[in-house]
């Protein structure tokens, strides 16, 4: 069932009908999207440079995710933000792109249907009192939280080190609030009973609840997810791939989130994870998705967009058994250098630090090996990892 709202608030209830499996128009695709994302996932989850393909995958599909919104952010500042190492002030583009990382890490470290359920979906849009996803347990951070996530940390359910700060400045700033508005209505009634009563609605008619200039009052996001959410039950009878592009295709027509219409992408990856498909990673999507025209994406014809959906699913797959070559050849290479090195040294965690980032820069390195910025220089010199940036500052280096 798909339901749309209108701006009254009024609820319109249509049928999805579920598209079928054995469709000529939908066959080859769907085999394709099957075929190669079981390949994929055999491979990632055996591979010696698995780790290092899941972490460089979050960046990647982070950065096409903003693409496919039609942004455009560079996967190297989205680094180096993620590192709190920023060349420049990060721009918003960059804040969503590093949202979308810190949602996607978020799924891959959850239960396989947690982002699915009714409790995921409100932790991953932000709602008060959501359970987190490790169940309730609180987990150290590995590095300070910057100001984006302290203000967040009550939403996602982390461990905020400031939230007592918080609490405090808001008890100040309420206390402050009511001796203002005391202060006021006794000046008031005591010019005129005119004027009291002229005021007394201008208090009471403020608002309470979220800004309209943010936040549409008639969009109703949790009748929209509720609507999104009785698509499971189909999906569920269909194959793992024609499943998740029914999802997709089912949360671009209702836009359940305004404001997190990128999540609908995440979600195709942990369904998929879900019915135990690609269940060694969160798929990036995304940057398959990349690849498919929007005049396909966006077509009147859903089984046109069926199959743009299914097609980004395999060429997700191939990318993602280009990239896990490509990082075998690399690691392998970069180990013949160090074949006779001595036992103590830094040069192996830099190979694990190089191919976990789309980029590394000498601060980087520097604060993950625990050497100087000169010896981190000296380190990617003796490992011959190529520079990609080619600029006198905020060097970097990378596997392409």
């Amino acid at each position: 069932m798909l339901a749309s709202v209108s701006a009254k608030g009024f609820i319109f209830i249509m049928r999805y009908e579920t598209p079928d499996p054995l469709h000529p128009a939908l066959l080859p695709g769907l085999i394709a999207a099957e075929d190669g994302l079981a390949r994929l996932d055999e491979r990632a989850a055996r591979h010696a440079v698995a780790e290092g393909f899941r972490e460089r995958g979050q960046f990647f599909d982070a950065a096409a995710a903003l693409w496919v919104a039609g942004e455009l952010v560079h996967v190297e500042d989205l680094v180096l933000h993620d590192s709190h190492m920023d060349a420049r002030a990060p721009s918003h583009e960059l804040t969503i792109a590093h949202a979308v990382l810190r949602a996607r890490r978020r799924l891959d470290l959850a239960e396989p249907g947690w982002a699915l359920s009714l409790s995921g979906l409100n932790a991953l849009r932000g709602e008060q009192g959501a359970v987190p996803a490790n169940g309730g347990r609180s987990e150290a951070p590995d590095h300070p939280p910057d100001r984006e996530e302290a203000g967040e940390a009550a939403v996602d359910g982390e461990d905020n080190p400031l939230a007592n700060e918080f609490a405090e400045l808001d008890a100040a700033m309420a206390r402050s609030q009511q001796l203002l508005d005391f202060h006021a209505g006794s000046l008031a009634e005591a010019a005129s009973p005119l004027s009291a009563e002229r005021m007394a609605p201008e208090r009471t008619a403020e608002p309470t609840g979220q800004l309209g200039l943010l936040f549409d009052e008639d969009w109703d996001e949790a009748a929209r997810l509720d609507a999104w959410r009785g698509v499971l039950a189909a999906a569920d009878q269909l194959p793992a791939c024609l499943g998740a592009a029914v999802l997709f295709d089912a949360w671009e027509r209702i836009e359940p989130l305004r404001r997190q219409h990128w999540l609908g992408s995440l979600l195709v990856g942990a369904y998929l994870r879900c019915r135990g498909k690609v269940a060694s990673h969160v798929l990036g999507f995304n940057t398959g998705l990349k690849t498919i025209r929007h005049e396909r994406r966006r077509s009147k014809d859903r089984s046109a967009r069926l199959n743009a959906f299914l097609e980004a699913m395999a060429v997700t797959a191939d990318l993602g058994l280009k990239e896990l070559d490509r990082l075998s050849l690399s690691r392998t290479q970069m180990e013949m250098r160090i074949k006779d090195r001595r036992s103590n040294s830094n040069l192996p965690g830099l190979i694990d630090l190089v191919l976990s980032r789309p980029i590394v820069s000498t601060a980087m390195i520097a604060r993950h090996l625990g050497v100087t910025p000169r010896g981190a220089l000296n380190l990617v010199r003796e490992l011959g990892v190529r520079e990609i940036t080619g600029r006198g500052r905020y060097r970097g280096w990378g596997v392409i």
